[in-house]
């Protein structure tokens, strides 16, 4: 699973959508706006994960829910270490 994730974040998603930090800073800054409150891109990374974790709690459960909670778990840890 952390291969798969690794790979995806790496290369597959990155060339779908752009750099991961520069596309979670984008989505941060849409759902400020939206929320009216401060979101930061590290934040974004959390919640895509939890999201990602209710999904196991109902329906069908696929083997792309747990690579992409590793993926977003990684995006999070680069995010977060990269702030400094």
């Amino acid at each position: 699973f952390l291969s798969e994730a690794s790979r995806l974040v790496g290369t597959d998603r990155e060339k779908d959508y752009g750099d991961k930090v520069e596309n979670h800073s984008n989505i941060a800054r849409l759902w400020s706006a939206y929320l009216e409150i401060e979101i930061e891109a590290h934040d974004v990374a959390i919640m895509m994960t939890l999201l990602k974790i209710a999904r196991t709690k109902l329906g069908k459960v696929s083997k792309d829910t747990y690579i992409d909670m590793a993926a977003y778990g990684a995006i999070a840890g680069e995010i977060k270490f990269k702030e400094g």
